[in-house]
């Protein structure tokens, strides 16, 4: 899976979770996508096994999409406390970073940086 696809489903995670509902709109505004994008996105996750779009146009995760999601953000919301309490960057400058490592950091390395994490 691409960045991009990771991206949508962290999304579509967080909007469920503060939201109760997911629409295809919902991703748009919270991504600053145009719709035609989010749609093309939506098809490709939903052809991929990862989210089902109901007749009301409400998008679920399937177990499949959950997986892959949680994992996902996950990654994002340690990768984004390391780099405060390593680094003492910013908030908003781990956050940012932390998006773009969570898509390309290996399995292995962020396996130790969670085993470091919760050491006491």
């Amino acid at each position: 899976m691409y960045e991009s696809g990771e991206n949508y489903l962290e999304t579509i995670l967080i909007l469920k979770e503060k939201q109760g509902i997911v629409r295809s709109i919902d991703i748009a505004r919270a991504l600053n996508f145009s719709k035609p994008s989010v749609s093309r996105a939506v098809g490709i996750l939903k052809e991929d096994g990862y989210i089902t779009v109901e007749v009301n146009g409400e998008i679920e995760l399937t177990q499949k999409g959950r997986e892959k999601s949680e994992g996902i953000y996950e990654r994002h919301t340690l990768l984004t406390e390391f780099l405060q309490r390593v680094s003492g960057v910013s908030a908003k400058v781990a956050e940012e970073d932390a998006c773009k490592m969570e898509h390309i950091i290996s399995d292995e390395t962020f396996q130790g940086i969670k085993r470091f994490m919760n050491q006491p």
